[in-house]
């Protein structure tokens, strides 16, 4: 029995390093996801915004209304931002060449939480492992403060 319990133990103190094993294994592919979908918006380079992004995206920011004053939801879908991208983009801000910034705030088997900095954007980026890659799922954004 205290065998048992020894073993049982060894092996579950070994599955949190199995886990984080495999989250390092995917860290460059799910940094890649969002700097495909990053670089993609100020290159205007729709082929890496679709790569990036899972078919049912929801980007969204919460912003107020300017007549109303009330809390009102902006939104964007998958093929919103494949369009935008393709028309354009990011291609004529001011802060296009600014380098963004990627931190994986947290990441496990099949889900990753991720924070990227772009010269003119914060976005909050749910990342899910799919077929194989790893596709953003949601985002939540606001306008980077400019000094």
């Amino acid at each position: 029995m205290q065998r048992t319990a020894i073993v049982t133990a060894l092996i579950l103190m070994g599955l949190p390093v199995v886990g984080r094993a495999q989250v390092t294994a995917d860290s460059a592919a799910i940094r890649q996801a969002a700097l495909d979908y990053a670089e993609g918006w100020y290159a205007g380079d729709a082929d890496r915004m679709d790569r990036a992004l899972h078919p049912d995206l929801a980007k969204r920011r919460a912003m107020t209304h300017p007549q109303s004053g009330r809390s009102v939801l902006n939104h964007a879908t998958a093929s919103m931002m494949v369009e935008y991208t393709r028309a354009g983009g990011g291609t004529a801000s001011a802060h296009r060449d600014v380098p963004p910034v990627v931190t994986i705030l947290d990441a496990q088997t099949s889900v990753a939480s991720v924070k990227v900095v772009t010269g003119d954007f914060i976005d909050y980026l749910h990342v899910v492992r799919w077929n194989g890659g790893w596709k953003i799922l949601n985002v939540l954004w606001d306008p980077r403060p400019q000094p």
